[in-house]
């Protein structure tokens, strides 16, 4: 609010500098007679206080009209920089042009991702998709926590409320590929998803959820997946009671250490023509790289674990592939 305040002032203040220049502009017109451009001239010259020789000498009319000019235009100087300064002084002006630069950036993107909150759900979110080159926008209204995402270089931002539809708009919902809503308050994620698919059929939306009875309004608003970390966490807890061995082993596929993933799909739509319609075991994944098919997506979403290897690659249909780091780094290299 105080922001729109001083901006407004800036643009009064402009706007009785400029209307000065017309005063003098028409005045020396009416008054002396002059041509546009020799009382343009003539203005400028004199609000300006540089000195120089008037155009022809001024009767007594264009004297006193030379003062009042003078004594308005001082006024005004006055006014317009103490307006400035307290515009420079706010640092709203280099605010304003860090907030210029980074919303071009994030306006040029597409098929980038969303994160509508920065906390510690939120931060987790963006670190696992800075590991796989994912662009992400982070939306957050936190001032601190702003300042916290400047400092990194791979993270774009806005700043405001995400439950407003403008805010998701400056952050390009109608061109991204996923949408993350990690915020606190149930409410307000269900008000970030009914908007998101409202503006964008087709973004897959994830959202993080606190209570049970969120889950299924979660998805009737538009969710694709609703996270409930507190209940995973709980769960993970007990099975490293259950079977240790098994989980731990399962953590390390993933991710093993910073950057070095274990598990990949392959898109079929990005697989080479040749290999597009034939089956896995054409494919040959495991000599050409030493990967193995772990799973298949169906067109219809339904997930066959360990699939037969007389299994077509169809379109629209996910292969998903597991190995050692190096191995996986190959596959990106041949398919």
């Amino acid at each position: 609010m105080k922001l729109i305040k001083i901006k407004s002032k800036v643009y009064i203040a402009l706007s009785f500098l400029f209307g000065v220049i017309a005063v003098g502009t028409f005045g020396y017109i009416i008054i002396s007679g002059y041509s546009f451009v020799d009382a343009l001239y003539m203005t400028i010259i004199t609000i300006s206080t540089v000195g120089f020789k008037e155009v022809v000498p001024l009767d007594i009319n264009s004297k006193i009209f030379t003062i009042f000019l003078i004594l308005l235009s001082v006024s005004v100087y006055g006014y317009v920089i103490s307006v400035l300064t307290e515009y420079i002084s706010n640092n709203k002006l280099f605010e304003e042009l860090k907030f210029k630069k980074v919303q071009n950036k994030i306006d040029k993107l597409s098929n980038h991702i969303i994160v509508c909150g920065y906390g510690r759900n939120g931060k987790q979110a963006t670190e696992r998709l800075k590991r796989y080159d994912k662009v992400c926008v982070v939306v957050e209204s936190d001032t601190e926590l702003i300042d916290q995402i400047m400092l990194d270089n791979k993270l774009l931002w806005v700043k405001g409320d995400a439950t407003n539809d403008e805010v998701l708009k400056r952050a390009g919902i109608d061109k991204a590929e996923s949408l993350i809503t990690t915020l606190p308050s149930d409410a307000n994620n269900l008000y970030v998803v009914l908007s998101a698919r409202q503006l964008n059929k087709n973004c897959k939306i994830i959202s993080r959820a606190s209570n049970d009875s969120s889950y299924s309004k979660l998805k009737i608003a538009g969710a694709d997946n609703v996270i409930m970390p507190d209940k995973l966490g709980g769960e993970h807890m007990a099975s490293l009671v259950v079977t240790p061995d098994i989980i731990e082993f399962i953590d390390r596929l993933s991710i093993e250490g910073e950057s070095s993933n274990n598990i990949e799909e392959l898109i079929i739509e990005n697989l080479p023509e040749e290999f597009k319609n034939k089956s896995i075991l054409e494919l040959n994944l495991r000599r050409k790289t030493g990967c193995n098919v772990i799973g298949f997506k169906t067109p219809d979403k339904e997930y066959i674990i360990n699939p037969d290897a007389s299994t077509r690659l169809v379109p629209n249909s996910k292969l998903i592939v597991i190995g050692k780091p190096e191995q996986i780094e190959l596959l990106h290299q041949l398919f």
